[in-house]
């Protein structure tokens, strides 16, 4: 009997509930749905003006999410409203905990600096190959907190924002530079070797046409001439065009009648008798 009770106890509190709030809810839940789309309307919005200035991918992104985040952020004021709720506490209350946060979160917060600075001054975008502190990649998102880059392996590198800011960043944009070498006879025409070199490279449909190829002596050692070379690639196919164009020059040579020396040296026996 007492479990009936207060059964009868708890749906008579949903029953008043219902109909004390009613209206609130129903307009609190319309405010939502009227925000989200309202929010997730003006960020496209965004993005697509952005587009159409040829902006940063990267700052298109940026402004689109900060875009939606103030219009959310003012949706959910409007809805906590409906049911009464004074926001001046709750913006005191955010206010004391993010001081007494701020100290705890140093670096999160240095992450979102520097990301900051990042997307306004854009050394580098989305599709650029950078090398930082020894490790490289091409730039797949920047977010406030990260960098992430993938590689040729399909490895994803995630770099918090501040090992990034104030460090000394080199950026090759979508492509990575290839050195190779290559030691012929000095009873050899260098010239010979550098144009096959040259033809190879020309003919390859992976290895673009600027910035143009380097390619000619590197060095006079002690058993060859070097040939050096220098051209570019895609970064996401660095090794592979890397394997295939050695192996190519490594026949083209050996077919010309070019020889690749190996080193040796001369030794001579003194005899004592």
């Amino acid at each position: 009997m007492e479990e009936l009770t207060h059964m009868q106890e708890i749906v008579k509190m949903i029953i008043d509930f219902g109909v004390q709030y009613s209206f609130q809810i129903l307009g609190a839940l319309i405010i939502l749905g009227i925000g989200i789309y309202v929010a997730g309307w003006l960020s496209r919005l965004v993005m697509r003006l952005c587009e159409k200035k040829e902006m940063d991918v990267t700052l298109t992104i940026f402004l689109g999410r900060i875009v939606k985040l103030v219009v959310m952020t003012f949706v959910i004021i409007m809805a906590m409203g409906k049911f009464g709720f004074s926001i001046a506490p709750l913006i005191a209350a955010l206010g004391a905990m993010a001081f007494g946060a701020s100290f705890a979160l140093q670096g999160p917060i240095s992450n979102y600096s520097a990301g900051m600075i990042i997307i306004i001054t854009r050394p580098f975008v989305v599709g650029d190959t950078i090398l930082i502190e020894g490790v490289h990649g091409v730039v797949e998102e920047v977010t406030l907190a990260t960098t992430i880059l993938s590689t040729e392996d399909g490895e994803r590198i995630t770099i918090p924002n501040k090992h990034i800011v104030g460090e000394i960043l080199t950026n090759s944009f979508e492509n990575k530079v290839v050195e190779g070498v290559i030691g012929i006879s000095y009873d050899d025409d260098p010239e010979k070797a550098i144009e096959i070199i040259r033809e190879i490279i020309a003919s390859s449909d992976s290895i673009p046409k600027e910035p143009s190829p380097q390619i000619g002596i590197e060095e006079y050692a002690d058993s060859s001439i070097n040939i050096g070379m220098r051209y570019w690639v895609p970064t996401k196919a660095y090794y592979q065009t890397l394997y295939a164009v050695n192996l190519a020059v490594y026949k083209k040579i050996k077919e010309a009648g070019i020889t690749i020396p190996f080193p040796q040296r001369d030794v001579h026996m003194v005899s004592n008798s």
